[in-house]
């Protein structure tokens, strides 16, 4: 049981020049709508807005499988993205937050304890490091992380925050927090425009003491780096791609249902991972994250089957997975 912190936002995308559709979104949303969808238990603590916007995010969430036990009734709006997509399909967003649901967490608000049975708390993307609430669950994590693997998700949005210092403070002490970080190269390029992402990746190991930095190279895949042994390499797989909004939170809540799955999470916190698990884990969460670009901003990560299929490449097949299945459209 996976336990998903984080902002459930009303992304509008681009249906022609003058109009946009209004789809369920936010980092940590799609990735418990991923996990659910795949088979994962998942819980989604996050703050939903009563107003219309919130009430179809609500829906969305629960037809996706996501427990929405943990979620606070907010009173405030739901937050908005609006979303830019260029040629490649790649997003760009500009956010509409002041005031709204997601970032005004109090302690109160958030649980003693996790349900019973869950292994990981999941954070990240915008919720992670806007005030008010960012310290508040950050606070919160802290003092669990001895006993819950927390997996912190960089996901940079430089369009709240353009300050590239400022940036980095936020993003500090989530790496001294987490026992797992997942960066694209991007988020990694943006936040260190200096460094190689894998050097970035190994000064994380190192001084933050990480149990595993992920970092997702679009089109080439991922990389897992431990702190013993080289990093582990997995390629992508060529598809004709929609555009590429929600790939890498499908990544993560992929890469930890087949974790989970193979009965490969850490029993103490910040153990090291297998690293058969974690290799199939990996070709598998690059699968669905593979998928997902297919869809054309849909938030609907694949359930488990056939691999990614109607594109120009090769399918997932049958060995990205094996004891769970790869992922499928359904």
């Amino acid at each position: 049981m996976i336990v998903v912190c984080g902002e459930a936002l009303i992304d509008l995308v681009p249906t022609g020049r003058d109009t946009f559709r209004a789809v369920p979104g936010g980092g940590p949303a799609n990735t418990a709508v991923a996990l659910a969808r795949l088979g994962t238990p998942a819980y989604l603590l996050c703050r939903l807005s009563g107003d219309g916007f919130g009430r179809r995010i609500r829906e969305h969430l629960v037809a996706g499988g996501v427990d929405l036990s943990l979620a606070v009734a907010a009173e405030e709006p739901t937050t908005a993205a609006v979303v830019g997509l260029d040629e490649d399909g790649g997003p760009s967003y500009a956010f509409y937050v002041q005031g709204t649901a997601d970032w005004q967490w109090r302690p109160a608000e958030l649980p003693a304890d996790p349900p019973p049975g869950t292994r990981v708390l999941h954070f990240g993307t915008l919720a992670a490091i806007l005030p008010p609430g960012a310290e508040v669950l950050r606070e919160w994590a802290a003092a669990r992380r001895e006993r819950y693997t927390v997996v912190y998700d960089v996901n940079v949005r430089p369009a709240l925050l353009p300050d590239r210092a400022r940036y980095g403070a936020a993003v500090e002490p989530w790496l001294k927090t987490a026992h797992v970080v997942k960066a694209s190269e991007e988020d990694v390029a943006w936040l260190r425009p200096d460094a190689d992402p894998l050097d970035v990746a190994r000064a994380w190991l190192d001084d933050h003491g990480l149990a595993l930095v992920l970092i997702t190279c679009g089109e080439r895949g991922a990389v897992a780096v431990t702190p013993d042994g080289p990093p582990l390499r997995v390629a992508g797989f060529p598809v004709r791609v929609a555009d590429t909004v929600g790939a890498g939170d499908t990544f993560t809540g992929a890469l930890l249902h087949a974790l989970a799955a193979r009965g490969a999470l850490p029993e103490r916190p910040g153990a090291a991972f297998p690293a058969a698990d974690l290799g199939a884990a990996l070709r598998f969460a690059v699968a669905a994250a593979a998928l997902t670009c297919t869809r054309g901003a849909r938030p609907r990560p694949p359930r488990r089957g056939a691999g990614p299929s109607g594109g120009t490449g090769t399918a997932a097949g049958p060995s990205a997975s094996p004891p769970i299945g790869p992922p499928t459209d359904p």
